[in-house]
């Protein structure tokens, strides 16, 4: 397996680790789209479901965590790290405020 996928993400290596349902309600057109699909690639409807689905979430945390930089990039993308502005009147009121789940 691709050992760029976090662990968490892997694909079970056995039926026996599958320990959790998950339930999805569609219309039977969205259905049997997706039974076509998975019968065109030789899966079985959960297997390609939850095949499409491991995949999309790895594609959405990887654009959330992922940067791929040259190193001049990589270099000023750590300088500003380094070296935040000083806060402005917004952000300083931001950081004022108390959060919604402390109210």
């Amino acid at each position: 397996m691709d050992s760029t996928v976090p662990p968490r993400l892997r694909r079970p290596a056995s039926r026996d680790e599958r320990d959790a349902t998950i339930h999805i309600r569609a219309s039977t057109k969205t259905k049997e789209l997706i039974g076509s699909a998975a019968a065109a690639v030789g899966k079985s409807l959960s297997e390609f479901t939850l095949d499409s689905v491991r995949q999309r979430a790895t594609d959405v945390l990887l654009d959330q965590r992922l940067f791929v930089l040259d190193a001049g990039r990589y270099d000023a993308f750590v300088a500003a790290l380094d070296n935040p502005p000083p806060a402005g009147p917004k952000l300083k009121a931001l950081m004022k405020r108390r959060p919604l789940w402390q109210k």
